[in-house]
């Protein structure tokens, strides 16, 4: 069963949310996972594009959006399934995509901002009414 977990961000802005799901793609790709990560927009996507060059010197993480390839151990993409992963999950969207369940871990990142924060707690409720393990972590 998909097993998911809340990073609870203390900031409200839109870059510390991105921070956070860069690190924990970093950690991931670096455990050997692959991973999709969905964010939430065209130009969210962008953005984490970049910022997985760039978050932080020395790191590498190989990475393409999926207009570019299907292909590679990390894969940003939105408002599209991805068709070969299946391992971990970063969800940058304000609601659980369709094919979450498919994954073995969710990420969903939480930010102070009000309207994160109440996507999040719905994200919440909709999880444990399903019955899916849930994990918060406080950042």
């Amino acid at each position: 069963m998909t097993r998911v977990d809340f990073y609870v961000v203390a900031d409200a802005s839109s870059e510390a949310r991105l921070q956070v799901a860069a690190r924990l793609a970093e950690k991931a790709y670096r455990q050997g996972h692959s991973l999709f990560i969905n964010a939430g927009s065209a130009s969210e996507a962008e953005a984490i594009d970049e910022l997985l060059w760039t978050f932080r010197p020395g790191s590498f993480i190989p990475h393409h959006a999926l207009t570019e390839s299907l292909q590679g151990p990390v894969v940003v993409g939105w408002g599209q399934e991805p068709n070969n992963h299946d391992d971990v999950l970063i969800n940058l969207a304000l609601t659980p995509p369709a094919f979450f369940s498919r994954f073995q871990r969710v990420a969903e990142v939480v930010t102070q901002d009000t309207t994160a924060l109440e996507a999040m707690r719905e994200a919440w409720r909709f999880y444990k009414d399903r019955g899916y393990p849930l994990q918060k972590h406080d950042l």
